[in-house]
């Protein structure tokens, strides 16, 4: 019996050092363009569905026929759901096309027979899959809404999936919703703070209370108290063309700037 136990220990200890190996010698593919082989896929797909099932047992199911509440599942499926996993008479997208595993397109097929099932996969997500875990952000009122539009999701054509977006509200679940196009409206804002100062904001150019571009006024990086922008100036100046008289005064008072330009005009500043 002895014997028995250790040849086990030293057939284990064998293992993880193949198993060390294989992982240290970088030998195992990560990329998401390389899939997985039919044994690991299969692997992968059973261990995913087995935890679902057995962690959404429990979970009550509660009436999914609410209209109000299927329109705010439309509005908030619009808005955090369609990069992925499309809608009706969507094209792929480039995330939906290069994620792996390819998330399933639930315009035609739903997530799950089960409710309770999909619930839990919105609520908690999956790791390595790039399911998000909504349940961090949404109420559970508003996640049970996604799963009563997405019950519908299959039976709707563009048109119809259109207007049931219309008519919600739009992303909205309780607080600490990220605005929908995000990703567009970010690079719009980063455009428009770089090339114009609004009112109350300070851009590179700008300044904090106004001037836009020309920095007349507060605090911007080319804006400070000098009336003229760096950018801009009557004529080219050089260094042999403006003298700067930043001197002071013997008593104790700082001069005006002026500058000779090349014209023999003097500018006061």
């Amino acid at each position: 019996m002895k014997r028995i136990i250790i040849s086990f220990a030293a057939f284990c200890a064998l293992g993880l050092l193949v198993v060390a190996g294989v992982v240290f010698s970088g030998l195992i593919n990560v990329a998401a363009d390389d899939p997985h082989t039919g044994a690991v896929h299969a692997f992968l797909e059973t261990a995913r569905n087995r935890s679902i099932e057995v962690r959404s047992e429990d979970i009550v199911v509660p009436s999914l026929d609410d209209e109000d509440q299927i329109r705010a599942g439309a509005g908030n499926y619009d808005s955090m759901c369609v990069g992925c996993h499309l809608a009706p008479g969507m094209a792929e997208t480039e995330l939906s096309n290069g994620l792996y595993p390819a998330p399933p397109s639930l315009a035609e097929a739903g997530l799950y027979d089960d409710p309770a099932k999909t619930f839990w996969v919105i609520k908690h997500g999956i790791k390595a899959t790039g399911m998000p875990a909504w349940g961090k952000s949404m109420a559970d009122p508003y996640i049970w809404g996604m799963v009563a539009f997405l019950q519908k999701l299959p039976d709707l054509d563009g048109r119809a999936y259109r207007a049931l977006v219309a008519s919600s509200g739009g992303h909205q679940h309780g607080g600490g919703e990220t605005p929908a196009g995000h990703g567009e409206q970010h690079g719009e804002m980063a455009s428009n703070d770089h090339h114009q100062g609004d009112s109350g904001s300070s851009d590179h150019h700008g300044s904090s209370s106004s001037g836009g571009a020309t920095g007349q006024s507060g605090s911007g990086h080319h804006g400070a108290e000098e009336s003229d922008d760096h950018h801009a100036s009557d004529q080219p100046q050089t260094a042999e063309h403006s003298i700067d008289n930043d001197r002071v005064d013997a008593d104790g008072k700082s001069p005006s700037k002026n500058h000779v330009h090349a014209d023999g005009k003097q500018h006061e500043h």
